[in-house]
């Protein structure tokens, strides 16, 4: 399977008399797109890659308690209400397309930042299936965790069915982060040199957007808190899965800016990147995420009623252990 999805670097082709001829190289051919600081979903080529990983089977919107119907419902209670609509990104009122996360872009954090093949990603704010099955699929070692039992069952499921018994599959641990991460770091045991095998090499991960998409009623889900409350348990999540990441790798978080109640930004983008800083990461790469425009042009005239702009992007943020 993983055949389907590798880049080949060969650019030598033979022409009528039999003479080697260099094919011009492209960027595209070596990391699939090129590595710009920029992700535009709306490119044709990009379109095309993802429907190709769609093809496998992939349902990440299964196991979720709420869909999109809920989250457009609240919106459109808030309009008519004349409150401020919740400001999102596309995964919430396009619930069909975006609220799924892109599969492409799991396949170039792999590529271009896990340095190495069969690496082992750490992924604590798991949700769907999306992040594992790429990563399984490129025949990386993928670690999830993930609150919700339901939401786990559906994602081995989806693997049990896209995967053969003898592929290598994801795992997805049930629990909260918090705790979790805890007990792995007791389990990690260095030897005379420092270093550890029970260590990961890259750190990949989407976390929620604070209470902008509420993905159940459970005591410990971050995305039932208020912002305060929310921030604390989110940084103390990123210092546990910093310190069982190996000296000198990566972490890859997307993560989107969202509004509070009175129309202002939190600032979770610098207080993601401040997380990180905590623990002894440095920010490394910054991409911004070009989301298709979907409900964000029917949305666009209430919001500037508020002289609002209408977020179409989201930010794949990469820090570097020092």
């Amino acid at each position: 399977m993983a055949e389907d999805f590798k880049q080949t670097e060969e650019n030598i082709q033979v022409d009528l008399f039999g003479n080697e001829v260099t094919k011009k190289f492209e960027l595209r051919d070596k990391y699939i797109e090129p590595p710009f600081s920029v992700f535009d979903t709306k490119q044709g080529s990009w379109q095309r890659r993802r429907n190709k990983w769609k093809a496998l089977g992939i349902e990440s919107e299964l196991g979720r308690k709420v869909d999109g119907a809920h989250f457009a419902g609240r919106h459109r209670q808030a309009e008519r209400s004349g409150k401020k609509p919740a400001e999102s990104t596309q995964r919430i009122l396009d619930v069909g397309e975006h609220s799924i996360f892109d599969p492409v872009v799991c396949e170039l954090a792999y590529l271009w930042f896990s340095g190495k093949e069969n690496a082992r990603i750490l992924d604590p704010f798991a949700g769907g299936s999306v992040r594992g099955i790429v990563a399984a699929t490129l025949g990386h070692d993928y670690t999830g965790i993930e609150l919700r039992p339901e939401q786990v069952e559906s994602n081995k499921l989806q693997a049990d069915k896209i995967f053969k018994e003898k592929d290598k599959k994801p795992e997805w641990i049930t629990g909260d982060s918090n705790k979790i991460l805890e007990k792995m770091q007791t389990m990690v045991l260095r030897d005379s040199y420092g270093t550890s095998s029970e260590e990961y090499d890259f750190i990949f991960s989407c976390p929620p957007y604070g209470n902008l998409e509420i993905y159940s009623d459970m005591q410990d889900d971050i995305s039932n808190m208020e912002y305060p409350q929310f921030l604390k348990i989110y940084e103390s999540i990123i210092a546990k899965s910093c310190k069982i990441l190996k000296q000198g790798e990566l972490a890859c978080f997307v993560v989107g800016e969202f509004r509070d109640k009175k129309g202002y930004y939190y600032g979770f983008v610098p207080d993601t990147i401040n997380a990180f800083k905590k623990c002894g990461m440095k920010l490394y790469n910054e991409i911004i995420l070009l989301n298709a425009v979907g409900s964000a042009s029917v949305r666009a005239n209430t919001a500037m009623k508020n002289r609002k702009v209408v977020k179409i992007h989201q930010n794949v943020l990469v820090f570097k252990k020092i």
